[in-house]
């Protein structure tokens, strides 16, 4: 008959913070600093809670810390442990305050600057009370978070798994990778954009992830533009700067400038060349409710890519659920 632990009983909470820091930090002196202890009190806990589980969490390696078998279950556990308290500070924060409550959103980097400022404006004006937590990253990075009840759900390009990973996936709309220019300039007033004509513009291109990369790197050769002198910067305010300021042109995922797309700034040029289809939407966890704030905010995002839809700049959601069509660079977002 094996011993009982009784983890009830012995288990503190600054146990289970010490190995998710430890975990997250990949070093009990980074761990340590993020704690604000001192790193021989980290080490002491440590020591503590391997004692009451009896293994051993960590490997200790030349470059850091890994947890072990034993050590990942418990992290795993104590992720979910320490996400249901914080839901659970939010409920209370909501019941004493009923307009309030709190929003754990993950973004990529296009739908940060794109469809995100549009909508949370929207969550403000109807909701003025609820705190917004924003966590921009790859997708690969902010699963982990969702899996772990850091946050509440994902928003951004929809790729396919390469395995099944119980997330849920909603398409609400498309990015296409397209071209874009200021509103007055020369190549809108043009009988047709040729190819040539576009030729003859200079470029400033967005320093994005591998895979966007890849794909207006697909979209330059299939046009035969230029990208030996090109502009390229990871700084999309210095990117709408000069498309604005010049008649430079951009490829980019169109949505990464939506609202200067809505306010008719900028437009895209109709050239109508062949784009993959890139549906994007939200990633949520299957097993776990959305709290009040974070359903207030998929309204508030439905009701702006509504309004994207609405005004010709990109193809949302049909009726059957699955994502409209948007395989060209037409203005107007169709086919």
């Amino acid at each position: 008959m094996r011993n009982r632990r009784y983890l009830d009983q012995r288990l503190k909470l600054h146990h289970l913070r010490v190995a998710e820091a430890i975990t997250n930090q990949r070093s009990l002196l980074k761990a340590a600093s993020v704690l604000a202890v001192s790193q021989p009190a980290l080490t002491k806990t440590l020591q503590e809670v391997e004692e009451i589980l009896g293994q051993r969490l960590f490997d200790r390696l030349p470059r850091g810390m890994r947890p072990t078998e034993a050590g990942g279950v418990f992290v795993q556990t104590a992720r979910r442990i320490l996400a249901e308290l914080r839901r659970l500070d939010d409920e209370l924060e909501r019941i004493a305050d009923p307009a309030g409550g709190a929003v754990a959103l993950g973004a990529l980097p296009v739908a940060a600057s794109g469809v995100l400022p549009g909508a949370l404006s929207r969550l403000k004006r109807s909701h003025a009370g609820i705190r917004i937590q924003l966590q921009q990253g790859r997708t690969e990075e902010l699963l982990p978070l969702l899996a772990a009840g850091d946050l509440d759900l994902i928003v951004g390009r929809l790729y396919e798994p390469a395995l099944a990973d119980g997330f849920q996936r909603e398409p609400l709309w498309e990015e296409p990778i397209s071209i874009l220019a200021h509103s007055a300039h020369p190549i809108f007033g043009l009988d047709a954009v040729t190819l040539d004509a576009l030729r003859r513009y200079d470029l400033v291109l967005p320093t994005v992830s591998q895979r966007v990369g890849q794909e207006i790197d697909f979209l330059l050769d299939l046009l035969g533009l230029e990208q030996a002198s090109s502009l390229r910067a990871s700084s999309y305010g210095f990117i709408r700067e000069m498309l604005h300021a010049t008649d430079l042109i951009s490829v980019m995922p169109r949505l990464m400038m939506a609202g200067d797309l809505l306010r008719g700034t900028l437009r895209v040029v109709p050239l109508p060349v062949p784009a993959p289809p890139r549906p994007a939407g939200l990633i949520l966890p299957r097993k776990r409710a959305l709290p009040p704030a974070a359903q207030a905010f998929v309204e508030a995002l439905r009701a702006h890519v509504r309004e994207i839809g609405e005004r010709g700049i990109t193809a949302i959601t049909g009726d059957d659920g699955r994502a409209g069509k948007s395989d060209r660079t037409r203005e107007d977002g169709t086919p």
